[in-house]
């Protein structure tokens, strides 16, 4: 019995760790994420539009997204993006987070900082594969 629980956690453990990379994942690659920011002295909520390698600064923050992807239409709907954020506060810039994010888990892989938060609510503007080059019949 003991070792039946013991079986059981650690594999609802290891699901757990792996998040939602344990599914297929997101694979549809994407132009711009669309985020939300948090300024917590003021309370206010705003909508952040940032595409591919073009930074966007949120308050004293600088938010550089990498990689955005979202599943397949036959699949659950899921959007995860790869982020790079400084904080540009008293002129100096520090890497404060690097990493994945997922808009269906917010707090998974989240920023800590005491007066921002960001988050990831999807991925727009899908990169489409360039189209095959015409075959022109010979004749």
């Amino acid at each position: 019995m003991v070792l039946r629980r013991l079986g059981a956690a650690v594999l609802l453990s290891s699901a757990l760790s792996a998040g939602p990379a344990l599914a297929a994942g997101p694979t549809v690659p994407n132009n711009k994420a669309e985020m939300q920011g948090l300024d917590k002295v003021t309370a206010r909520v705003v909508r952040i539009e940032v595409t591919l390698d073009q930074p966007v600064r949120f308050g004293t923050l600088l938010i550089t997204l990498k990689a955005c992807f979202t599943s397949p239409p036959t699949e659950t709907p899921e959007a995860a993006a790869f982020l790079e954020i400084d904080d540009l506060d008293q002129d100096r810039e520090e890497r404060i987070f690097s990493g994945w994010v997922y808009a269906s888990s917010p707090s998974l892989h989240a920023l800590e900082h005491p007066v921002y938060d960001v988050w990831l609510t999807g991925c727009i503007d899908p990169l489409l594969p360039d189209p095959p080059a015409s075959v022109v019949p010979p004749g």
